[in-house]
């Protein structure tokens, strides 16, 4: 059945790597999916500690999902909601993240296909509130090193970690970068939460006074950065960022692509510092792979700029083809009921820090090792050259990949990410499962 694949030449380029190296390595190649794990064209079953990419978190496979595909597949494939078109499920959606998100006083939702147009729709619309709001010149965005906010032109020049802009040419101007609120490594070498706080907080003040608080738009940031590192900044930091936005009158956006519904351990990355942010984008999780979706979703202030703007201001020049699909949409809402009847959120929490305790240890066992970090269900090994400098270790030593395929022998896949191992598993994992990720982890780390 699957032994053409074997041999078959790749017509695809793999994202996010060498195009030609990449298509000559050995492939492996997924053939089913259920529940929390996963089994290779050769029959071979792992545990997903991947989770897709950050991104199945209801597991895979779940009946519930397929049968509101299938159902909506009968009753509408597909329409549109361009011209004051609409259909039913757009209507649920809406109404639930809505709900869900009444807390932060989130009022309206823009549909698109994934995180990158999430992102890209919220630097849009952004500036598009200023301009509503009768501040054309607030254009500028403020975000952090080592950020990620997917891949269009407006998320790469937000982003944080240069490999992405290398081979792009000019970005969007008025981009500006501030350092991440990382203990581990930043460039004070501070060591201590609050006064790490204190240095960050200053060196926005900073930039806002020098750029002036007129010209900034918005600032972005992952609550936990995530293809950065993962990333968990002092618990005090998100308080005081959005405070400092509120005082300057800049907006906060929150790239809750990764963080949202759950896997940081709580509903919103963002909702678990204590925060309310403008915007809110949000993908992967909201239909956990089964259909491709993503949504921007506004607080009642942008609604109220926007919708009551004169003239041309008030109009949403934005949207897609497959924005509000329906069978997306459809996926989306089992989705969440699965999130909130199985309080994924809070499964998130407990095991994800069960398995940061297995994995704890390792960093004092094994010297490449230099520190095990995450909150909730995503969780990162740092490699190191020199564990007294921090060094990284060196990503073309190609000992993260080997790392990982020693673990996948074990039966556990994981991701190796340059000088980093990667564990974002399905938000419905187990504590015995946890566990089988760090006995890999251990032993894969043993002979490699």
């Amino acid at each position: 059945m699957y032994a053409k694949y074997k041999t078959a030449e790749k017509k695809f380029w793999h994202p996010m790597s060498a195009s030609a190296p990449a298509n000559r390595a050995k492939t492996l190649i997924i053939a089913r999916g259920d529940g929390n794990y996963i089994t290779d064209i050769d029959g071979n079953r792992m545990l997903d500690g991947v989770g897709g990419l950050w991104n199945v978190n209801v597991g895979h496979n779940r009946p519930e999902v397929k049968a509101a595909i299938a159902a909506q597949l009968d009753e509408l494939a597909y329409y549109q909601t361009f011209d004051g078109i609409a259909h039913p499920r757009v209507f649920d959606l809406a109404e639930r993240l809505t709900s869900m998100f009444a807390q932060e006083k989130m009022a309206r939702v823009l549909f698109n296909s994934g995180g990158s147009d999430a992102v890209e729709t919220a630097l849009k619309m952004a500036r598009q509130y200023w301009i509503a709001s009768g501040q054309p010149g607030r254009t500028r965005f403020l975000s952090l090193r080592n950020g990620y906010h997917g891949v269009h032109v407006g998320g790469t020049s937000v982003g944080g970690n240069g490999v992405y802009h290398y081979n792009h040419g000019q970005l969007l101007a008025g981009c500006h970068l501030l350092d991440t609120p990382w203990l581990y490594r930043n460039p004070w070498d501070c060591s201590d939460a609050e006064q790490l706080v204190e240095h960050c907080i200053r060196q926005l003040e900073d930039q806002i006074a020098f750029l002036g608080a007129g010209t900034i738009a918005a600032f972005i940031a992952e609550p936990v950065q995530g293809a950065g590192g993962v990333i968990v900044p002092p618990s005090a930091y998100w308080p005081r960022l959005s405070e400092v936005c509120d005082r300057h009158g800049i907006l906060l956006i929150a790239d809750e692509v990764v963080t949202g519904f759950g896997r940081s351990g709580c509903i919103l990355g963002s909702r678990g510092w204590g925060v309310a942010p403008d915007i809110l984008c949000l993908a992967k999780g909201i239909s956990a792979g089964y259909i491709p979706l993503g949504a921007t979703v506004f607080n009642q202030r942008i609604v109220d700029a926007i919708e009551n703007a004169p003239g041309f201001a008030n109009v949403i020049m934005h949207g897609y083809t497959y924005s509000g699909h329906p069978t997306a949409c459809a996926a989306a809402l089992a989705v969440l009921d699965i999130v909130e009847k199985e309080d994924l959120p809070g499964n998130a929490a407990k095991v994800g820090a069960h398995l940061i305790a297995g994995l704890k240890p390792l960093s004092e066992q094994f010297d490449v090792v230099g520190e095990v970090r995450g909150k909730g269900l995503m969780i990162a090994l740092d490699l190191v050259a020199d564990k007294r400098t921090r060094q990284p270790l060196d990503p073309a030593s190609g000992q993260a990949s080997r790392i990982a395929e020693a673990a996948r022998a074990q039966g556990v896949l994981v991701r190796p990410v340059g000088n980093k191992i990667i564990i974002s598993p399905p938000l419905t994992l187990t504590t015995g499962e946890a566990d089988l990720i760090v006995d890999a982890l251990s032993s894969a780390l043993t002979t490699h």
